[in-house]
């Protein structure tokens, strides 16, 4: 299943292929359980925290997880976090708040909204590091294909030091009468946090993809995928890699 924006384009990119969600529609949520709120959270340890095709882990394994709620009007609430190697102004967390609405909006059809905010406690109490950043997407479903579009904004801040556009696309499919997925992701940053820039390139606007397969058992998916960018290549930061993950979702 493909997350929508968030999970850090939703926990990593190696969560395109390891099928784990934070804000979106696609809350795990149980169709028997009462009620109008659901609850549900994920766990990962994955070799590589790859955001946006860069290594906020050094290149290095990282743990996350996160947890949602859901209300059955679509809107949700949730946190995410995820062990970095950000040095002394980042630290060694990332904690992500979210909120928004996701819902059909015609058949095959889901639109998912929201604002994100990026929390980094550190020992520096003087850095601005955190930031804000909205984002919206649709993803469109026809039989075991899913199709995602979106975008995310993040406004010039303290902590970024100008603005950042981030565009996207994502698809999945899963093999019919098989636990087996694949995916395949391209996105493009145009801004301060574009990955040739974050490299030491003057190029402001760079891509990322990532192409991946992932087989689930109960709670319980293994995914493995090709993450890749542009720009110069820095070895556990901006080069290509393969990366694990193994996640589970209750």
């Amino acid at each position: 299943m493909l997350t929508s924006f968030r999970g850090k384009l939703a926990v990593s990119l190696a969560a395109l292929a390891a099928g784990i969600t934070a804000p979106s529609a696609a809350l795990a949520q149980d169709t028997e359980e009462a009620g109008p709120v659901t609850v549900s959270a994920n766990v990962a340890l994955t070799t590589d925290y790859r955001f946006r095709g860069v290594s906020l882990s050094n290149g290095d394994p990282a743990i996350q997880g996160g947890i949602d709620v859901g209300h059955e009007s679509g809107f949700y609430v949730g946190t995410w976090a995820s062990s970095i190697e950000g040095g002394d102004a980042y630290g060694e967390l990332e904690l992500d708040l979210y909120g928004g609405w996701s819902g059909d909006v015609a058949e095959g059809v889901t639109v998912d909204v929201g604002l994100l905010y990026y929390l980094y406690p550190s020992e520096n109490i003087g850095a601005e590091v955190n930031y804000f950043e909205p984002y919206a997407s649709a993803a469109f479903t026809l039989g075991p294909a899913e199709a995602t579009v979106g975008a995310a904004y993040a406004w010039d801040q303290d902590s970024l030091g100008g603005d950042n556009l981030y565009l996207y696309s994502d698809l999945g499919f899963s093999l019919p009468a098989t636990p087996i997925s694949l995916s395949a992701h391209l996105g493009y940053t145009d801004g301060v946090l574009a990955p040739p820039l974050l490299a030491g390139d003057l190029d402001d606007s760079g891509l990322d993809w990532s192409l991946g397969a992932s087989v689930a058992s109960g709670p319980l998916e293994l995914g493995i995928s090709y993450v890749g960018v542009e720009g110069p290549s820095i070895d556990g930061f901006t080069d290509d890699t393969i990366v694990a993950t193994l996640s589970a979702s209750f």
